[in-house]
């Protein structure tokens, strides 16, 4: 039996693609033969999954760094592969192990801009290109010579294999394998209707406009405010929280659309799946996305999406079919998509095609296509 030591910055219940991925892959790779053990930072309980899950306190950084190298060291000896799913983590030890690490983003640019090294606008692919000041370039040579020392890079998108060419990997190392939504339980009966889902919401039926997203300045759901102010009668509900939500609320004051931007904080998963059956459309025009979860989320719900043309969103979104793709940023055209979005009848059409497409992202080839890619790496 082989055995696979995640090593990861986060872990579920932590929101994050990372958590979410890990949680929902690791059963299937035990399923399918791997003895797994997981190393995170996190304060959580760690007992309540099926294979051995240690955490890391988040204290002060040294003692952290400290401690989960001590804690890696053991299970870097222990492994017969290293799949790493965050850059940065004091990897110190044997290797034995052939490693290999998922890419979902840039962490220098997001580092860079948390930091304040860069203005919180400064666009992820031009970040690719332009060299900034010294404690920047530091970041994003350090991402680049970590990701190639790895033995294998796997990526969610080919917009991220391109950026991760663009680091100096060699392409023969690097696979792309499209990030999935495990099947939906059907114990529960058949899923509810739109209006059903908008009664147990207490909702009307005016236009409702759903964004679900970590509130960071490159989401767009500041643009999304100021479009709505050209499109009557649409509501746009955000879900989620994060360091903007303060000065959205104050945009959206200051606007006089306090009435119809709603500002839900964060939601529940189970509830969240319930505001997207809702909603008349997802938006999502962010200035960077890798493969997007809420994307395939809504879709899956039989919500069409309005997004950016950013990242992997077109991977998803197929412009006209599924939902719709605006440029970034142009609030203009953001304003006229819309308002096509809500002309009469156009919601039926694209909701009826929410399906196409969608045999990409089955959750079984993630699966096996995971699988095989590890196991390639073994010996």
């Amino acid at each position: 039996m082989p055995r696979l030591f995640i090593a990861s910055g986060i872990f579920h219940p932590e929101s994050g693609g990372p958590a979410t991925y890990l949680y929902e892959l690791l059963p299937e790779l035990q399923r399918l033969g791997w003895d797994v053990r997981a190393l995170s930072y996190g304060d959580a309980p760690a007992g309540a999954y099926p294979y051995p899950l240690a955490r890391i306190p988040r204290r002060a950084l040294p003692a952290r760094l400290a401690a989960y190298a001590l804690a890696a060291r053991p299970r870097l000896a222990w492994a017969d592969l290293v799949y790493i799913h965050s850059l940065d983590l004091p990897l110190f030890g044997s290797r034995r192990a052939r490693r290999v690490v998922k890419i979902v983003g840039d962490p220098g640019w997001e580092r860079a801009i948390r930091k304040g090294w860069i203005p919180p606008t400064e666009d992820i692919d031009v970040f690719q290109t332009r060299r900034y000041g010294s404690i920047v370039t530091v970041q994003q040579d350090n991402r680049a010579r970590q990701v190639r020392s790895m033995d294998g890079v796997i990526v969610p998108s080919v917009y991220l294999k391109k950026m991760v060419l663009g680091w100096g990997v060699n392409e023969a190392k690097i696979r792309v394998i499209y990030n999935a939504l495990p099947p939906e339980q059907t114990d529960a009966g058949a899923p509810p209707t739109q209006a059903e889902a908008r009664a147990r919401l207490g909702l009307d039926d005016n236009p409702i406009l759903l964004t679900a997203a970590r509130l960071t300045p490159w989401k767009g759901v500041d643009h999304l405010i100021t479009a709505l102010r050209r499109v009557p009668d649409v509501r746009l509900l955000v879900a989620g929280d994060g360091d903007q939500l303060e000065a959205l609320r104050e945009q959206a004051r200051a606007a006089g659309l306090s009435g119809r931007v709603v500002f839900l904080g964060k939601v529940p998963r189970e509830q969240m799946a319930l505001y997207m059956k809702a909603a008349d459309y997802l938006a999502l025009y962010s200035g960077y996305e890798g493969l997007s979860h809420t994307l395939l989320e809504s879709l899956r719900a039989g919500t069409p999406v309005i997004a950016s043309d950013k990242g992997g969103n077109p991977e998803v979104v197929r412009h006209g079919v599924n939902g719709l793709l605006v440029p970034y940023i142009n609030v203009e055209a953001l304003a006229a998509a819309l308002t096509e979005a809500f002309r009469p009848g156009r919601r039926v059409e694209l909701a009826a095609q929410t399906g196409i497409g969608m045999e990409r992202f089955d959750f079984c080839t993630m699966v096996q296509q995971t699988d095989a890619a590890l196991r390639a790496y073994l010996g």
